[in-house]
């Protein structure tokens, strides 16, 4: 007798974790898209079941367990495979952060469960306060979802990687609305038109599989979404300023192991200066601490024949390198990026930095004697430093984890015309961090209406356009460099004038209203 398994006879916790894990491939590289929405119905349908709220908070935790287990895996590449941290100490690190970003799921589903009440359905009349609820299902699973993604893009410096809406990212009809409203808006409809798709499922069962006239309006938001989405696809938020520009992008593909070795250094210094000498442009790219040592530090020499290459092109380099100074009295650093050409000299320090990798967090200091990091505390930029005056662009620069913080990059690409990003994620190793960030860099390009130009260590270097499609790319681990015609951009989009502000207050009025209306029908 053949076996058949019965996902039916699963318990809800273990079905949450597989839609969880599923839901991954929704991101890149799988970018499966439909999934962000197949995999958030079945959260959905297990949530509309009866049962308690501590069932709900169970199969949210369980959920994003999933998720995040197997969304953020690359922390282990990181610390093990990089970092030299023991596997199991790795291993129990690795599973501990998971645990601590499935908590925003479980608080979202015990609060969509805490607007149903302890049953999770509606009384079965016909009166208009109790078809409220069931209509208001969808748009309240949204908002409980969207709301605490928005809060863990926030507390403790904020981690919003793997938030639903980037797994819209172009070519998801859904990619639209990101001009607009922002990944977190991208979260929203996502979440609403799973639940909707959930509603639809649910009283198509109730009814035998057939067809009834209650279904026709949630089908028809769900398309007027999706048409409405595309449309907004084909809408320019922004205009070209002035005449294109040719860039190179530089990615040394220098092992993380070798890269602060001292009797290597001069071999990485002779790799940039000869990927930039044989592939030059008006703005030469090289990714984050191309220079592995503080800029004072630098043998003169060589800034001098960067510049030169710079000055020949009658263009620019722009370079990531620590600065600051280390004394015996005084010590300080900063993860920088700076230009040198025919233009004056210019410096931006990274604003936003991560905690373990740039600064240690009180009482973690023996976390970090674990792992081999080099400059474990790096300084702050300050937060409203210039835009950079590069070859007639205004640039926005960040770098890595930086361009993951949507608000913080509109606040400052508002008034560019290009944004660049350094990142060395060689960190990551041969992992999803890769293409995750670079989908993030797609959504980032989307919400500001501009190019980003991404120059990596290890990957993944590309020309993004400001309808975030991938106009150019470098293959990952290899030594190259990624030549391009680019056009800059002005013109501001919806997003960069509110941010997420909308977001936020849509979700708050959401769940006021679902308050208000369970107050009303337990009266």
């Amino acid at each position: 007798m053949r076996w058949k398994p019965d996902f039916r006879q699963m318990s809800p916790h273990a079905q949450a974790f597989g839609w969880g894990l599923l839901g991954v491939a929704a991101f890149a590289p799988f970018s499966l898209w439909p999934l962000a929405i197949i995999c958030w119905i079945g959260l959905y349908l297990l949530l509309r079941q009866p049962g308690t709220l501590r069932r709900a908070l169970g199969i949210g935790f369980s959920f994003g367990l999933g998720q995040f287990l197997g969304g953020v895996s690359w922390v282990y590449v990181s610390m093990h495979d990089i970092g030299g941290m023991p596997a199991a100490l790795a291993l129990l690190a690795t599973i501990l952060f998971a645990a601590y970003l499935a908590l925003y799921p479980m608080l979202a589903t015990g609060l969509f469960r805490l607007m149903h009440g302890a049953h999770g359905e509606t009384h079965q009349t016909h009166d208009t306060l109790s078809r409220v609820p069931r209509l208001l299902s969808p748009l309240i699973f949204a908002a409980s979802w969207t709301g605490f993604e928005i809060l863990r893009g926030e507390v403790f410096t904020g981690f919003p990687w793997l938030s639903l809406g980037y797994a819209e990212a172009p070519p998801s009809p859904l990619a639209g609305y990101a001009p607009i409203m922002g990944v977190y808006g991208l979260s929203f409809i996502t979440c609403w038109v799973a639940g909707m798709g959930g509603e639809i499922w649910q009283r198509a069962r109730n009814q035998g599989w057939h067809w009834a006239p209650t279904l026709n309006p949630l089908m028809f938001a769900i398309m007027v979404l999706f048409v409405c989405g595309y449309g907004l696809q084909q809408i320019s938020w922004t205009k070209a300023e002035g005449a294109p520009i040719k860039v190179s992008l530089l990615q040394g593909n220098v092992p993380q192991a070798m890269k602060w070795q001292p009797e290597l250094y001069v071999q990485t210094l002779l790799t940039y200066f000869q990927l930039a000498r044989n592939n030059p442009a008006t703005l030469i790219v090289l990714p984050e601490t191309a220079i592995p040592s503080l800029l004072s530090e630098a043998p003169p020499e060589f800034l001098q024949d960067l510049q030169r290459i710079g000055q020949e092109q009658r263009g620019n380099i722009l370079l990531g390198v620590p600065t600051g100074e280390s004394t015996r009295d005084r010590s300080w650093f900063a993860n920088s990026a700076v230009s040198m050409g025919v233009d004056p000299l210019q410096v931006y320090s990274k604003v936003h930095l991560v905690p373990f990798g740039e600064i240690t967090p009180p009482g973690f200091g023996w976390f970090l004697k674990l792992i081999q990091m080099p400059l474990p505390n790096f300084s702050a930029g300050e937060a409203d430093q210039p835009l950079m005056q590069l070859s007639n662009q205004k640039v926005a620069v960040n770098i890595c984890y930086e361009d993951i913080f949507g608000s913080e990059i509109a606040k400052r690409a508002q008034h560019a015309t290009l944004m660049v990003n350094l990142s060395n994620t060689a960190w990551f190793g041969d992992s999803l961090a890769q293409p995750q960030h670079l989908q993030i860099a797609q959504i980032r390009a989307l919400e500001n209406g501009r190019p980003m130009l991404r120059a990596t260590n290890t990957g993944m270097t590309a020309v993004i356009g400001p309808r975030g499609e991938r106009q150019a790319t470098l293959g990952a681990f290899t030594r190259n460099a990624l030549i391009a015609n680019v056009q800059g951009m002005q013109g501001t989009t919806p997003f960069q004038r509110w941010r997420n502000w909308p977001v936020i207050g849509l979700c708050l009025t959401l769940l006021f209203w679902g308050l208000l209306t369970r107050r009303h029908r337990s009266a």
